[in-house]
């Protein structure tokens, strides 16, 4: 497992490097998606799912917003694009797709069956109301034992929400 996550840590660099060193935006964008769809597989290694679909759903919807910003720019430089730059694009989407996928599945073959439950973390939360003292065993766990899981969770959606409103305000402020 170790070197499938030296591999991922070392293509999320590589994609940093190229967003940091693009010649265009939607190059730049999509660099920066390989950074948040390894971190997905990273989560998922780690058997993480719930990190893992709290970072896609960021992940789709930040690249969404940010493509859709772009394409909103001005027709200038849309016409500065050539064909075959599209055709790369496309190209290069494919592949990361097809290679997303391929990771997604061996990934997700080490997690548990749906509808098995793994016990290795649920012997401790059986004593969880007189460890706690919460009477809701959900709320006891939820606060108690995943207290920094869940406030991390909540800390990246509520970043996510602030840059998408920061996004669409700035692209409001232009438009006056």
């Amino acid at each position: 497992m170790e070197i499938y996550l030296i591999i991922m840590l070392v293509l999320m660099i590589c994609g940093s490097l190229f967003s940091l060193h693009a010649k265009d935006l939607l190059s730049a964008v999509i660099s920066y998606g390989i950074v948040g769809f390894g971190l997905v597989i990273s989560f998922l290694l780690l058997q993480a799912p719930d990190l893992a679909i709290v970072q896609v759903v960021v992940e789709i919807v930040t690249l969404v917003i940010m493509i859709a910003v772009i394409k909103d720019t001005t027709e200038e430089q849309n016409k500065q694009t050539a064909s075959f730059s599209h055709f790369v694009y496309l190209l290069v989407l494919l592949l990361f797709t097809i290679a997303f996928y391929l990771a997604f599945e061996k990934v997700s073959g080490g997690l548990s069956p749906f509808g098995q439950h793994v016990t290795r973390m649920a012997t401790a939360y059986t004593y969880g109301v007189n460890t706690t003292g919460s009477a809701n065993l959900v709320t006891g766990v939820v606060f108690g034992f995943r207290a920094y899981d869940t406030l991390g969770e909540a800390t990246v959606l509520f970043t996510a929400v602030i840059g998408v409103l920061t996004i669409l305000r700035l692209k409001g402020k232009k438009g006056e």
